[in-house]
């Protein structure tokens, strides 16, 4: 049988290598793998915890190694990362059973010269007291705890101060949770929770639910459609917009679909919604989607958002979740934050094209919701006061109330209360 943090240590490799996502690489990892349930979750844990700690890991081996971090081999560097995060994070195992395989493991791996090197770093580690040894400086010591660039910490603190920017750092770190929507079509709360097969879940409010740990995908509920996976502020911003079956909806980014698939029950599944993506591949995950959950008011299809389409019909609403940098989610995504922030300067501009482009579908006295997965504020109030700015045929519309919160014309949702980070505004053309 694959032994587990073999496994992990090779999905490591593969994915600081290559900068794919996480989720992808580790499903395609357990996949093609023959462990048992036991070593998916070690496997994964490890993986996961790796990822989200990376920085602190970095930090804790470059203090212990004669080497420096750059120059250790990529194997024999996330080997350490690993032996270091399970002595640190993972009380379920042992330090001496944490520092014996992660030796194996640089054996397994032909790095055999290396087996001694491990073995020195990991027991200096434990004899120290797994002491974190943090800079000086406020900013790389939140970016060593938290294990974020520094300048995401300074973007974080410039939007937000500097306890509000740790308090959402720390956060990220946190066991995420997973939430689902239940589909009213097609069943009552007490049938859905029969389906899970014994997977627990928090009722939040009359459709959505936080689920315990466990695949909820293979469960009997989702085969029948009873459900599909999205975050609490992603239902937040569906009912921000609160479609009807007397609208027409456009989503116009809408890929993989979970926001089109509650504004379409919303609707009770009547009216019409046509929800875009740039690639038909993804359309396609929304057509499928759609037909597992019995939603016959979707019409999704491949389009580009940042062109018009002078066959589209005119929208009474529109809902546009725009391309961002998808720093709300980094809880579940950790990769996204170790991305250079230079990389996002482009995005308010995108962002506004599109958001401009849907304009030209909407009717007069429809109302659009424009919502991004992200906290800056570069690619949302900025981008909203720009929209207001220069499009005077808009106004401002406030908010409903979210779980007891006021947030006026534009809210920021922050974990854990909301889930994720998320961003929400509403418009009305009023001409």
């Amino acid at each position: 049988m694959t032994d587990p943090r073999y496994l992990a240590v090779k999905l490591l490799d593969k994915t600081f290598g290559s900068g794919s996502y996480s989720n992808l690489q580790l499903d395609s990892g357990l996949k093609n793998s023959d462990l048992d349930e036991r070593g998916r979750k070690l496997c994964s844990a490890v993986y996961y915890g790796v990822i989200e700690r990376r920085l602190t890991l970095d930090h804790i081996i470059g203090g212990l190694s004669s080497r420096p971090i750059e120059k250790l081999d990529s194997i024999v560097l996330n080997i350490l990362r690993c032996g270091v995060y399970q002595t640190m994070y993972m009380d379920s195992v042992p330090d001496n059973a944490a520092v014996n395989e992660s030796v194996a493991l640089a054996k397994k791996f032909r790095k055999t010269s290396a087996s001694g090197m491990v073995n020195a770093v990991l027991r200096n580690f434990i004899r120290g007291g797994k002491e974190i040894k943090l800079p000086k400086e406020a900013v790389k010591a939140a970016s060593v705890k938290y294990s974020a660039p520094v300048e995401l910490v300074r973007s974080l603190t410039d939007d937000y101060g500097r306890e509000a920017a740790e308090n959402f750092l720390a956060q990220s770190l946190e066991k995420n949770v997973t939430y689902i929507r239940r589909n009213r079509l097609r069943c009552t709360e007490e049938e859905l929770l029969a389906a899970l097969g014994g997977i627990g879940a928090e009722r939040l409010n009359e459709h959505c639910f936080a689920v315990q740990s466990g695949d909820v995908t293979a469960t009997e509920a989702f085969k029948k459609g009873f459900f599909h996976v999205q975050g609490l502020a992603s239902q937040l911003c569906c009912q921000a917009l609160a479609p009807t079956e007397n609208d027409t909806v456009l989503d116009i980014c809408a890929a993989p679909g979970g926001k089109t698939f509650t504004m379409a029950e919303l609707m009770n599944g009547k009216g019409q919604i046509y929800a875009f993506d740039l690639h038909e591949k993804r359309a396609e995950l929304i057509r499928k989607g759609a037909e597992r959950l019995g939603l016959t008011n979707i019409k999704a299809a491949a389009g580009d958002a940042t062109k018009f389409n002078p066959e589209l019909p005119k929208f009474t609403k529109i809902l546009c979740d725009v391309p961002c940098s998808g720093l709300g989610v980094i809880g579940s995504k950790p990769e996204i934050k170790y991305k250079d922030i230079t990389d996002f300067a482009g995005l308010p501009d995108i962002q506004y094209k599109i958001v401009c482009n849907a304009l030209n579908y909407l009717k007069t006295g429809g109302t659009l919701v424009y919502s991004t997965c992200t906290v800056r504020k570069a690619e949302n109030e900025a981008v909203c006061e720009r929209l207001l700015r220069e499009h005077t045929e808009l106004e401002a519309v406030p908010l409903t109330e979210m779980l007891g919160e006021s947030f006026g014309t534009m809210a920021t949702l922050m974990p854990p209360k909301f889930g994720s980070g998320f961003f929400i505004s509403k418009f009305r053309k009023v001409r």
